[in-house]
């Protein structure tokens, strides 16, 4: 067994314990960037100058007028750079530019001393400009040939034959929106000079050294110049990994070039406007099964929305080709990746990282295909699953595969699926205008980040002559209780109670160079980090202990604060050890260092293994549907997932439950809506407030909702034997459309096979409703995929029903 993943007795990881901050947030006492303000001395204000314009060349900006605004002290423009002007890692995300890329781009920021004078300000900057055309659809991008980035393909075998020996060959397209992040806490960063010239930033980010790189950047400054600190976040999911580094610049920029302390932070509207989204993608696909429903092969084309910039989204499509497989084995697999460039914000990393976007291609193709195969969708899923000693299409072994059909079992079985599904044959049959589906569906995730540098951490752990530890560590703390495991982690090493060990903020000037918290990785980077430093001390410790006890090293225990000799009466407390230490001039501190191995990857070929494991999961979600209108509610939920040996089982429950309350949003509520109509609002995001996009509330949660950790799922190499559960539970949502989609096809002939948009919005499944209901009416099936249900919908919006041939779709005999 690795030491890093062997268990002590009596550990403090594994135990039921709440959040760190749990107090601090239920009353209001948890601070982050922006209540910094308050206690900050002088602060000015900074406000964006932005362009209403999709796409357009700034001709002239005039910043006259704004400097007699009362309370206004400066307007920052790209002449005030010292460094590069820009705020990305590619350089092509100009700070300060002078072609606006997206509707509301930002060309300059006012400093005020007040937030209402920096707005005036704003208001009071002139700027012209010369209109360009603009690509706001990804299919205008793809009909103008408009891309960015690389264009990476993940195949194996021989596709065409493949398709040649299918039984039943289908095609498709499929178009799927993005998502908005929608954290409590916008875009915020307090910038200031100390008197040594050193630049102390307080920044709401997931990746601070990023950020304190961007910054140093720009300022034409070394990073030591600069010190990045995150307290914590009100929420990230991703959006805050690439997207804050340029606010932190401006403050910065301005804190350097007024001698006072800036802040900037963005209203909801501002950062709905101005931030990236989950990316949206389009998909063209074709897949063949044999008579007997196994997949034989997928040949697809998946094109990713990026935006105005590349931002994160290269690695995000390789994650996205990567995932389309999910949980099956497809022999004879080619999916070529494109990235698009259109005149909407950059869009980002968002939980998840391309992996949903990916494996909803493949989940929607199986639910498309299931009636027309004439197979229960539930049984060609779990006919197509992995098996021991096959490989993912990019090369990577597919370990523990048994861990899906035993999370499956115990689904079918503790969510009592059976008699389910017959009670709801019979409510169908009884209710001509309400119907209600089962669907159920698994998760295969990688964990780790597809580019191998960044899978490494730090930590830098002191214990002090009192016996107190203080922790820090390179990962970022966004409410998902990554510190709490990392003080949970160090006092199961130390073996002393949790309530010895206090975690310090996060600080590039403290642990450098560190990763992003991203790709579900923070507990294993940081964990290992944590427990390599704290190894190193309990080593040191051993040798003391050991001569005071009269016991040979490896027989001394650190349990609960006790240290114990084996064989002997003779113990002491954690403090009298550490006293004794001290005394002996023994160092009482370390910094600790991970870095995941076994991992390779090839991003030329897309060939290797970029992920340490594979996290796994199944979900069951039972809908009921409204035929008059398509609302929809979830009766209830059933989850069984993989974390490994849980090192914080109250953590990883809410974990699992946030993440599939977030991926059913997305699925079913929230809608991205750009205006792409020609005129002058053209590119403007119409879904900018809580009140135009939809988020799950109390009334969308599941009515019944169990979730359980899947049991004897050692997870050996990692820390403490545990998985990353971060993401992974988002994808469970996945049941949640499926099942809608079986609801709205109960409305038609057995058999009914229906398109259903995403998200699948009352009004999408109120069409999938309508589809189901024509093929009754006309007297057959749904056959084939010859449209989409659009954007808008509308009189005309249902797609065209047609007789598919057989040869051409595959449709099984007898149908």
């Amino acid at each position: 067994m690795s030491y890093l993943s062997e268990r002590p007795t009596k550990p403090v990881v594994g135990e039921t314990i709440p959040h760190e901050s749990s107090a601090l947030h239920v009353t209001g006492k948890a601070l982050y960037t922006d209540d910094l303000v308050g206690r900050t001395k002088d602060v000015l204000h900074a406000y964006p100058v932005r362009v209403d314009q999709a796409h357009a060349k700034v001709t002239r900006l005039d910043t006259s007028q704004a400097l007699t605004v009362p309370g206004v002290v400066r307007v920052l423009t790209g002449d005030d750079v010292p460094g590069v002007n820009d705020a990305g890692v590619h350089h092509d995300e100009p700070l300060f530019p002078t072609e606006v890329m997206y509707f509301g781009h930002a060309v300059a920021w006012v400093l005020g001393e007040t937030l209402e004078a920096a707005r005036l300000g704003s208001a009071a900057v002139k700027v012209d400009f010369e209109p360009l055309p603009s690509l706001v659809r990804v299919t205008e991008a793809i009909e103008a040939g408009s891309y960015q980035g690389a264009q990476p393909t993940v195949a194996r075998g021989n596709v065409d034959e493949g398709l040649d020996r299918s039984e039943h060959v289908f095609t498709g397209t499929f178009e799927f929106a993005g998502q908005e992040h929608f954290y409590l806490e916008t875009q915020a960063a307090l910038a200031q000079v100390d008197e040594n010239g050193q630049i102390f930033i307080q920044s709401s980010t997931q990746h601070p050294t990023e950020t304190q790189d961007i910054v140093s950047h720009v300022l034409g400054l070394p990073a030591h110049c600069v010190t990045v600190q995150c307290l914590r976040m009100g929420g990230g999911f991703g959006g805050k990994e690439m997207q804050p580094h340029g606010y932190a610049a401006i403050a910065a920029l301005g804190a350097t070039l007024t001698g006072r302390p800036v802040r900037l932070r963005l209203n909801r509207t501002q950062d709905l406007t101005m931030c990236g989204k989950r990316h949206g993608f389009h998909a063209e696909w074709r897949v063949g099964f044999s008579s007997d429903g196994y997949l034989e092969a997928l040949d697809a084309t998946l094109t990713a929305d990026g935006g105005w910039s590349i931002d994160l989204s290269e690695p995000v499509l390789a994650r996205a080709l990567c995932h389309i497989d999910n949980a099956y084995w497809i022999p004879d697999v080619r999916v070529h990746g494109r990235i698009a460039k259109t005149n909407k914000t950059s869009q980002t990393a968002f939980r998840g990282f391309g992996g949903p976007q990916g494996m909803l291609v493949l989940e929607d193709i199986l639910g498309r295909c299931a009636p027309l195969l004439g197979i229960d969708p539930a049984e060609l899923r779990r006919r197509n699953f992995y098996t021991e000693g096959q490989e993912t299409p990019y090369g990577m072994p597919v370990r523990h595969p048994d861990r899906l059909e035993t999370a499956w079992s115990q689904v079918l079985s503790s969510g009592d699926i059976s008699r389910r599904q017959a009670d709801i044959s019979a409510f169908n049959a009884a209710h001509e205008d309400t119907k209600r589906a089962i669907a159920i569906t698994p998760v295969k995730f990688g964990i780790s980040f597809n580019l191998t540098a960044f899978n490494q951490g730090g930590a830098l752990v002191l214990v002090y002559k009192d016996g107190s530890v203080l922790i820090n560590h390179g990962g970022t703390e966004m409410g998902q209780g990554l510190h709490t495991k990392m003080m949970q982690v160090a006092a199961t090493t130390l073996g002393v109670p949790l309530s010895t060990v206090r975690l310090a903020p996060t600080r590039t000037d403290k642990v450098p160079n560190a990763s992003a918290t991203a790709a579900s990785s923070g507990t294993d980077l940081n964990g290992g980090a944590v427990k390599n430093a704290c190894d190193q001390i309990r080593e040191r410790l051993t040798v003391v202990a050991a001569g005071r006890l009269g016991v040979p090293a490896h027989d001394v225990r650190f349990e609960q604060g006790n240290v114990i000799g084996l064989g002997t009466d003779e113990q002491m407390t954690w403090e009298e050890l550490i006293n004794i230490a001290y005394f002996q001039r023994i160092q009482l501190s370390a910094s600790g260092f991970y870095r995941t191995e076994g991992l390779h990857w090839d991003a030329t070929t897309m060939k290797g293994t970029p992920f340490k494991y594979f996290a796994y999961g199944v979900a069951a979600t039972e809908v009921e549907v409204d035929g008059f209108t398509g609302a929809y509610r979830t009766r209830r939920v059933d989850i069984v997932h993989d974390v490994g040996d849980s090192l914080s089982p109250l953590i990883d429950l809410g974990q699992i439950e946030g993440g599939f309350v977030q991926g059913a949003g997305w699925l079913t509520l929230e809608d991205l809506r750009w205006d792409d109509r020609d005129g002058p609002t053209r590119g403007r995001l119409s879904t900018q407030a809580a009140s135009t996009y939809k988020l799950p509330s109390f009334s969308e949660m599941p009515e019944v909702f169990n979730v359980e950790l899947l049991d004897k799922a050692h997870e050996e190499g990692a820390v403490y034997g545990s998985k990353a559960v971060g993401e992974p539970p988002l994808m469970l949502a996945f049941s949640v459309r499926e099942a809608l989609r079986q609801a709205a096809a109960a409305f038609g002939p057995e058999g009914t096979s229906i398109d259903l948009a995403s998200p699948a919005t009352p009004e999408a499944v109120y069409w999938a409703i309508e589809q189901a209901r024509d093929a009754r009416a006309d007297g057959h099936l749904t056959q084939g995929f010859p449209g989409e249900v659009p954007a808008q919908p509308g009189p005309d919006a249902r797609p065209m029903l047609a007789n598919a041939e057989r040869g051409q779709y595959g449709v099984p005999s007898g149908v």
